[in-house]
C-alpha cells in the first residue's frame, strides 16, 4: 500500500513515518512537509492509497481541501491526527471523508490498527480503474459514432455498471444526437476552460444523463471551440472518469492530431471502423500503418467491419488477408432500422431490440461486461405445460 504523511511539523513526519516503516508488509511511505492543499497538484501517479495528515487545521480550510481531495481521487483514504476529538470537529472530518481519527500523538500500536484496518478494506475493493474504449472511422461515413454511442447504451444496459461517453470529434461532433434529444448544457471544451474546476460533480454536470448510469460529454457546439481543447486536458479528465465510471466510449475524430493521440494512448481497446468497400480498407491500412509507428500492440486493436453482408464482393477472408489478422468484428447490415435509430435519437437496442443489429451490440457489450444473456421469457406452451406438470 502506498501511504503518504502530511505535517508542517519536519519532527513529526520523521516520527511517523518511522512508526508506519515499522508495520509488516512492503507499504511505500513518503512524507510531504505542508498542507493538503499541496496534494492538488500531485500527478496522479503520485497519490497515495492512505493519507495520513497531521494536526490539520479546520480554520484554515484544510478539513475542506480533504474534502476536495476525496472527491478527486475517490479511492484515497485519510487519517486524521488531532488534539481536537470534539463532536464538532470528528462531525466536520466525517463530513470530509476522513475514516479514522486518532488523538495527536497516538500510540503506534493504535495507528498500525487504524491503517491495517484501511488495508483490509483496499484489499477487499480491489483496484477499480475503467477501460476506455476508443472507436476511430478508418473513413467518413463509417458509422464509427453509431456503434460508439449504442454500444455505450448497450454497455450500460444491465443497469450495473456505469458509463461515460466523451465526443472527441472536436469540430462536428453529434453524438449525443444519437441517444438522446437532450440539448448538452455544456461540452468538452467548456470543461477544458475551466479545468481548474474539475471533480467529479462538475464532469457529471457537465454531461447529458441518458439514463441514471449513462452520460454523455458532447463536442464543442461551435467548432471555432476546439483549439480549447489540449491533450493534457484530455489526460485529466480521462484520468478522473476512470475512477467514477466502469466504461469510457470515446468517439475519436480521423484527423491524428496531439488530443486525438492522446486519447488512443489512453484507450484500452481501438476500434477501427470500416465497410467492405475498397475505399474504406485502403485507408483501413493506412490507419493500422500509424497504430504500429504509434507503438499500439495489436491485443489494443479489433478491427469493425460494420454493415456486413455475407453476399458481399469482398468477403471476411479478404479482409483477414488485406490486414493480416483474424481478430474482426462484424456487425450485420440493418439500415433500416438504424436509420430509425438515429432519426428518433433512441438507442437501437431500445427501439429495435429484436433487430441482428442489436444482437449483435448486447454480445459485445457482454464481452465487456462479462454479464450473461437475458434469459428469454417463456412461451405460453412452454408456460402451460410448466403449470400442468405442477398441477399434476
Amino acid at each position: 500500500m502506498k501511504i503518504a504523511i502530511l505535517s508542517r511539523d519536519e519532527r513529526h513526519l520523521i516520527e511517523l513515518s518511522r512508526q508506519l516503516r515499522a508495520r509488516p508488509g512492503s507499504d511505500e511511505v513518503d512524507m510531504i512537509a505542508g498542507t493538503p492543499a499541496r496534494l492538488s497538484t500531485m500527478s496522479d501517479d503520485a497519490i497515495p492509497d492512505l493519507l495520513v495528515v497531521d494536526q490539520p487545521r479546520a480554520d484554515e480550510g484544510d478539513l475542506d481541501q480533504l474534502e476536495r481531495l476525496g472527491h478527486l481521487f475517490p479511492r484515497m483514504a485519510f487519517i486524521v491526527l488531532s488534539a481536537d476529538l470534539s463532536q464538532d470537529f470528528l462531525l466536520r472530518a466525517m463530513r470530509a471523508g476522513v475514516r479514522e481519527v486518532l488523538p495527536a500523538a497516538p500510540g503506534a500500536t493504535d495507528l498500525i490498527k487504524a491503517v491495517d484496518h484501511i488495508a483490509e478494506k483496499f484489499g477487499s475493493q480491489g483496484a477499480v480503474q475503467g477501460k476506455v474504449l476508443a472507436f476511430i472511422s478508418c473513413k467518413g461515413g463509417s458509422g464509427a459514432t453509431f456503434l460508439a454511442t449504442n454500444l455505450a447504451y448497450a454497455l450500460s444496459a444491465g443497469g450495473t455498471k456505469r458509463v461515460a461517453m466523451i465526443d472527441m470529434n472536436l469540430q462536428f461532433g453529434d453524438a449525443s444526437l444519437f441517444v438522446s434529444d437532450s440539448k448538452p448544457l455544456a461540452t468538452l471544451s467548456d470543461v477544458a476552460t475551466q479545468i481548474h474546476r474539475l471533480d467529479p460533480s462538475f464532469l457529471s454536470s457537465s454531461m447529458v444523463a441518458v439514463t441514471p448510469n449513462f452520460s454523455v460529454l458532447a463536442a464543442p457546439s461551435d467548432p471555432a471551440h476546439a483549439s480549447d481543447v489540449k491533450p493534457e486536458h484530455i489526460d485529466a479528465i480521462i484520468k478522473l472518469a476512470r475512477r467514477q465510471y466502469d466504461f469510457i466510449v470515446l468517439d475519436v475524430a480521423r484527423s491524428l492530431d496531439p488530443v486525438t493521440i492522446r486519447a488512443l494512448d489512453h484507450a484500452d481497446t481501438i476500434y477501427p471502423v470500416l465497410q467492405t468497400t475498397l475505399p474504406y480498407i485502403r485507408d483501413g491500412k493506412r490507419l493500422l500503418d500509424v497504430f504500429r509507428n504509434l507503438e499500439y500492440g495489436t491485443d489494443k486493436v479489433e478491427i469493425v467491419v460494420n454493415r456486413h453482408d455475407n453476399n458481399s464482393d469482398i468477403k471476411l477472408k479478404d479482409l483477414e488477408q488485406a490486414f493480416d489478422t483474424t481478430h474482426l468484428r462484424t456487425m450485420p447490415n440493418h439500415y433500416d432500422a438504424a436509420a430509425k435509430s438515429v432519426n428518433q435519437g433512441v438507442p437501437i437496442t431500445r427501439l429495435a431490440p429484436e433487430s441482428p443489429l442489436s444482437a449483435a451490440l448486447m454480445t459485445m457489450a457482454r464481452s465487456q461486461t462479462g454479464e450473461a444473456a437475458p434469459q428469454a421469457a417463456a412461451g405460453v406452451m412452454a408456460r402451460l405445460f410448466k403449470r400442468r406438470k405442477t398441477d399434476a
